[in-house]
Order: structure tokens, then C-alpha cells, then sequence
């Protein structure tokens, strides 16, 4: 469904009938200690919640939409403290040049690493209670009497002692004068009514009936679109391109050089642009890296397994002495490739640059790094820049980057005044990407005389994110903490669940020109496969069974979400004739997670997953419904990647082009899921990425016990093993 908006230099507003609920996009800030209004004249009670006079409780929500479900658990939190009726609630995006008017009110407005809600509950729930306080006390002025002996509920005030009440729409004009209280007391968890209540989603009946808005959904008055190509090989330039061959082609505007290594076709249609873009003649210059294939980097990689320098994750007593030492060694090596994020949407977005002020519209999960990049690509002071967020047609990620804000800011810039949509196709979205880091492990044991492990080693051998992406994250000596998701001695993000006597975790650093990206889970997904698969493999090579082996070792809270998916799939009594189980667990993204696979496997290779029981422990459970969507959700993701997610390298260039190539799960081949929400409480974890962790593994450890074959590479279609 599109919507024509109307377009103002000065201002950019879309009303309700475009987005239903009231997009206030435009804010008015008065002179003096007048209220604070959105768009359509509605009282801002503080920033984050505005009240209308039909008690329609508008909820700002700063982090981004993208199916994970964090749109309606802020709203939740704020709600729960602001005591209003939720049947009233609705949401609204702020824009990054909003917040840093505001002096970034908002806070840190990008949507990654499972931190949505965790990273952001204190001060949304605290924006609710003061909010709350405020509404009170209004009513309280009005009645002359303490705001202590007023209570609230269902956004409705009421003074017991007299009997009067009143309603949130009727006294948020007075609320918005008031000096907002220094503290407010939070709720006690145990007292919650509103969060960790299965509430359906706010977002999806938009979705349902083709009314929500994505950014490739946008038009405006006199809008073209355009569409791009960049050099295949990532860090190869344009030679030449020869516009005038497609400049009479239907519907051609321009064709414009971005950057030194792409052009882009502007049209009036995408099928104009597009089929332009695939008649221009174009001359590239790969460079050296046009001579890179998978299999060099997988050389290049196998080169950093025994190397000497390495950079120490996690290092417990003396590992190598206790190996070499030990009576029995056990070793093993592990492989994963190139992932894609392979979102439906394709990157997008749409841009207007005038010499005044340069804006943009469309998918992002980082608003504020695409406010920057839209200033630094146009050229013009931040504070004429600002960034207009859709909800996202999935992420996973890759809308972390401002690489397609950038194209579009370019693009524009060479047609002042006219509003440009970039559409990537998908054959360009599929081949520059910011992919899954490569990597290798080996992992080593060593076992005494009496079967216990004195020694544990795992060296990974890879690239680095944040050397590809953000150099500045690396620590002072080079090395990028991010590689050791989940392998850490002591961190609230993912500890190793192991406690063995000697343990040495360390990284060669191995980066080739393909460009590393955070894939949804980031590195839990392939670590969480190396020392979940390894273990699995010490202890078939003892004797000893999975779950009681990985017991003596575990953590508690690690041992109580693989103890509860053991329990509920029956893990002491027998599998159904010719199904098999396989184990796994992890810590990742601030929870815990544990998961249970039942697979059967003919004699043909064909590969039947019957049922995964999984266990979360995020602390705090805010939607435990929308928890098991995202859970199964992650399967879904995870198991595509280890049936057929491969991104590969001929040439330099990446061939993988679409959906026929880069296969996804289909619904005949999903697992039923269980899931177990168990929230232990002191501590906020992370719920759309950590179960990918587990998801793997698990599979490939119940494949094991199906076959006897342990499959130490991924994806599971270059191993002889295919879905049933």
C-alpha cells in the first residue's frame, strides 16, 4: 500500500490517515514555560509520552521496528509505570535530529545486539512514572487536595475521599506545565500488570490489513527512483561507464557516478531504472583482491590454527602444560562461512537535498549514524539534517550500516529539490552485504587417567567485525573483544559456561577484503557451534553422556536452562524409534539458553528435525508471548543457516546473486519448537538473537547421534546431508 505525502521544505509531517495513530514528527518548541506540543496539537507530558484529549496515549518508542516485537514491549514498560490503558496506546518514532535538539533526550537510538529493551528499560520506565506523577499531581491542583491521597488506574485519577475522578486527556494539558519530579520510585517487578502479560503486538493489525508503511513503500510529489551498481569485488573501482547508451531509454532521467565505484540510473519508475541499469555498459577494476576465492581464504584462515601470536580471550591456570600433559588428547576442527542477512526488504531509502537542509525517509536500526552520514555525504551542518525511520523489513543487522543512506544522500545531491528513492536490487543487496565473519576453531582436550578434563584449548581463526566495520572498537593492542562472544571469564554479555581447571581461548586475527558484518547473534552462532559440538564430542569419546558430562562443568544458571530443556523433552527415557536428541547451550546477548533437537536422518542423507524444546533465561520476561515468536523465530533463522547458508568467493566477487542461490527454510522443514520461559529475575537479557546461538548445534549434535558422523563445517548441503 503507498501513500503520497505532501511535501514542505520547511517541514515534513505525516498525519494519521497515513500511519494511523498519529505520526508527530514535527514538534513545536514555545518561548517560555508554554507546553510542549507534537504535530497535531496534542500535550507532550515529557518526552516520551504525549496525551490527547480523547486519552490516546501516545508512546515514543527511540529504537527500531524490524519484527522483533520491541516497538510493543517499550510501550509496555512505559505503560506499566504510566498506569494508562493500554487499549489506548499507541506509538511513534522520534527522529534522531529531534533527539539531538533535545540534547538526545532519546538516548541511544540504534536496535542491535538484543539490547532494545534491555539497554533502554530503566529510563523508558522511569520516562512513565514521571510521567504519571505528573498526571497526578494535575489532578490533585485541580481538586486542591495532596497528590498522596490520589490513585490512579486505566489512566483514570480518582480521589477516594471525595469521590471525584478524572482522566489522563482531561489533565495532561496541566501535567505538561508541571516541574517534572527529580526521582520516582519503579514498580516492584511482582507488581507488574502490564509487563509480563502476552499482549498482541501494536504493529501487527497494520500489517495484517497492508496499511503499515515500509520505506519502499514511500512516494512523493515529483519523486524518481534510482537504482545502483558497485564494483563486485568490494574494493575495486569504476573504469568507465558509458551513460549515453541507456540515456534514451524509457523513463531515464540521469545516470550519476557515486562514490569511485558505482553508478546509479535515475528513472521515473523502478522498472525503468532498473532496466536501464541492466543495459549500461560498465568497465570495472577489481584489483588484487579480484584474485580471491573461498578457497584461499579458507587456506589463508586454516594458516592462523597453529600460529603463535594470538590474542587471549579467556585464559583460566595453564592449558598447554596440562594438555601436553595429559595422558589422552581429544582435537578437532571446525569451519563457518559467509553468511548473508538476506532481509525481504531490500535496502532502501529516500532522500530530498536542497542547499538548505538535506532529509531522508526509510529503514535504518541506527537513526543517529544515519543522521551523521546524511551530514557528512551532503555536506550541510547536522542541525539541517534529519533522518525519517520506517519500520524495517527486517534487519538482523545489516541496517546498522549507512552505506545505502549514503548512496541515497549522494545520489540526490546531484539532483537538488527532487526526491530520490534508492531500491537496491536484489541481486545488488545479495552481493554487498556485511557478511557473517569467516572463521576456523580448533579445539583441544586433554583428558587425565581417570576420563576428567585437565585442559581445555580453542583457538579461532578469522576475521574480525570491528576491524572491518569500526576499527575504533578494537582495544589498544588489536584485538576485538567482539570475536569472544559467549567465551568471556566473567561478562553480563555471554560468559563461558565451562568451568574447567585450565582454559586458554584465544584468536588469530585473519581479515580478507570481503567486508564482516553483525549477522543476527554475531559471533555466539559459530563459537556456540565449536565448544557445544566439541564438548558434545569429549564426552561420546569418554562414555559419558551429553547432559550428565556437561553438568559436572556448568555454571547454575547455564546448568538450569539445559537441565529444563532436558527435563521437558524426556532426555532419561527413550526417543521414538529412529529419532535421535542432541543437546546444546549457551550464554549470549545477556541470557541463557539452552535447546533440544530431535532429528531423524535416512539412510540417504535426508535430514528430518522433528521437534527443538528450548529454554530461555532473559531476567526479565517483558511479553512471553512475543518471546516464543522470537525464539521460533531464531530457529527459523539459525536452521537456515546450517541447512544452506554459504555466501562463497570466486574472483573476488560474491556469487550468490538471490533466493535460488542463498536458500532459506522452508515451512515443510521447520521443527515444531517449545519453548521455556524461565525469568530468574536481577538482570535484563536479550531475547531476538541469543537462541540462533543453540540452534546449530544442537541439530548437528542430535545428526551425530543419528549417524555416528560428526559434521564439522556448515552448511549441512556440502555435506551429503539434505532435507527430508
Amino acid at each position: 500500500m503507498n501513500y503520497a505525502v505532501k511535501i514542505d521544505r520547511r517541514s515534513f509531517v505525516i498525519g494519521t490517515a497515513a500511519l494511523g495513530g498519529g505520526f508527530a514528527l514535527e514538534l513545536t518548541f514555545p518561548f517560555g514555560p508554554a507546553v510542549v506540543r507534537a504535530a497535531d496539537g496534542s500535550p507532550e507530558v515529557n518526552a516520551w509520552v504525549v496525551i490527547r484529549p480523547d486519552d490516546t496515549v501516545i508512546i515514543r518508542i527511540a529504537r527500531s521496528e524490524m519484527g522483533q516485537g520491541s516497538l510493543t514491549g517499550l510501550a509496555q514498560l512505559v505503560a506499566e509505570e504510566l498506569e494508562c490503558d493500554w487499549s489506548k496506546v499507541s506509538t511513534e518514532y522520534p527522529t534522531p535530529g529531534q533527539s539531538l535538539a533535545r540534547k538526545r533526550v532519546y538516548g541511544d537510538m540504534s536496535t542491535g545486539g538484543s539490547r532494545g529493551i534491555r539497554t533502554s528499560q530503566q529510563y523508558v520506565r522511569e520516562a512513565g512514572a514521571v510521567a504519571r506523577v505528573m498526571l497526578v499531581q494535575a489532578a490533585a491542583d485541580a481538586w486542591k487536595v495532596p497528590s498522596a491521597e490520589c490513585s490512579v488506574s486505566k489512566s483514570v485519577v480518582t480521589h477516594k475521599a471525595s469521590g471525584r475522578s478524572t482522566t489522563y486527556g482531561k489533565v495532561a494539558e496541566a501535567a505538561a506545565k508541571l516541574e517534572p519530579p527529580k526521582d520516582v520510585k519503579l514498580k516492584d517487578p511482582k507488581d507488574w500488570t502490564i509487563v509480563g502479560q502476552p499482549l498482541k503486538r501494536l504493529d501487527t493489525y497494520d500489517k495484517l490489513i497492508g496499511k503499515q508503511l515500509y520505506g519502499i513503500d514511500i512516494k512523493m510529489p515529483g519523486m524518481l527512483i534510482a537504482t545502483i551498481k558497485d564494483s563486485p569485488v568490494r574494493t575495486g573501482k569504476i573504469k568507465s561507464f558509458d551513460a549515453a547508451k541507456v540515456a534514451g531509454m524509457a523513463g531515464v532521467k540521469n545516470v550519476v557516478q557515486v562514490g569511485d565505484s558505482g553508478v546509479a540510473v535515475v528513472a521515473d519508475s523502478y522498472w525503468h531504472a532498473h532496466t536501464a541499469m541492466e543495459a549500461l555498459p560498465i568497465v570495472w577494476d577489481p584489483g588484487e583482491a579480484g584474485k580471491v576465492s573461498s578457497a584461499a581464504i579458507a587456506e589463508f584462515l586454516k594458516g592462523g590454527l597453529d600460529t603463535e601470536q594470538a590474542f587471549v580471550g579467556n585464559k583460566a591456570g595453564d592449558a598447554k602444560p596440562a594438555i601436553a600433559g595429559a595422558v589422552r588428547k581429544i582435537e578437532a576442527v571446525y569451519s563457518y562461512p559467509y553468511q548473508n542477512h538476506a532481509t525481504m526488504e531490500p535496502m532502501n531509502m529516500t532522500a530530498l537535498y536542497t542547499a538548505e537542509r538535506c532529509e531522508v525517509w526509510g529503514p535504518t536500526q541506527n537513526g543517529e549514524a544515519a543522521l551523521a552520514a546524511v551530514s557528512e555525504e551532503s555536506g550541510l551542518p547536522i542541525g539541517k539534517c534529519d533522518v525519517h525511520k520506517f519500520l524495517c523489513g527486517g534487519g538482523f543487522g545489516r541496517r546498522g550500516r549507512v552505506d545505502y543512506v549514503r548512496q541515497a544522500v549522494a545520489i540526490a545531491k546531484q539532483m537538488p529539490g527532487t526526491p530520490i528513492k534508492l531500491i537496491w536490487s536484489r541481486e545488488e543487496d545479495m552481493t554487498h552485504c556485511g557478511y557473517h565473519p569467516v572463521t576456523q576453531a580448533k579445539l583441544t582436550a586433554g583428558i587425565d587417567a581417570a576420563g576428567n578434563v585437565t585442559g581445555f584449548h580453542m583457538r579461532i581463526s578469522g576475521q574480525s567485525i570491528s576491524a572491518s566495520l569500526a576499527p575504533e572498537r578494537l582495544l589498544a593492542d588489536g584485538m576485538d573483544p567482539v570475536v569472544f562472544q559467549g567465551l568471556t571469564p566473567n561478562s553480563p554479555e555471554g560468559n563461558f559456561g565451562y568451568a574447567f581447571p585450565n582454559l586458554l581461548i584465544d584468536h588469530a586475527m585473519r581479515n580478507t577484503h570481503i567486508l564482516a558484518g553483525f549477522w543476527r547473534g554475531v559471533n555466539v552462532n559459530h563459537n556456540a557451534i565449536y565448544t557445544e559440538c566439541f564438548i558434545d564430542e569429549v564426552a561420546h569419546a569418554l562414555g559419558q553422556d551429553q547432559l550428565t558430562f556437561r553438568l559436572k562443568f556448568l555454571k547454575p544458571k547455564h546448568a538450569a536452562v539445559l537441565k529444563a530443556v532436558a527435563d521437558r523433552i524426556g532426555w532419561s527415557t527413550p526417543a521414538p524409534q529412529g529419532v535421535h536428541r542432541g543437546l546444546a547451550q549457551y550464554m549470549a546477548h545477556g541470557s541463557y539458553v539452552a535447546a533440544c533437537a530431535e532429528v531423524s536422518v535416512s539412510a540417504a542423507g535426508a535430514l528430518k528435525m522433528h521437534r527443538i524444546v528450548a529454554a530461555i533465561d532473559p531476567g526479565y520476561a517483558v511479553n512471553p508471548a512475543q518471546i516464543e515468536r522470537q525464539v521460533s523465530g531464531s530457529f527459523v533463522y539459525g536452521l537456515s543457516a546450517l541447512l544452506y547458508g554459504e555466501i562463497s568467493v570466486k574472483d573476488g566477487a560474491v556469487e550468490q546473486t538471490n533466493f535460488d542461490s542463498y536458500n532459506v527454510l522452508r515451512i515443510r522443514e521447520m521443527p515444531s519448537v517449545e519453548t521455556i520461559v524461565m525469568p530468574s529475575g536481577g538482570f535484563w537479557g536479550g531475547v531476538g538473537e541469543p537462541t540462533v546461538s543453540v540452534a546449530a548445534p544442537a541439530v548437528l549434535n542430535a545428526i551425530f547421534a543419528a549417524t555416528g558422523k560428526r559434521l564439522r563445517s556448515i552448511p549441512l548441503m556440502n555435506e551429503g546431508i539434505r532435507s527430508a
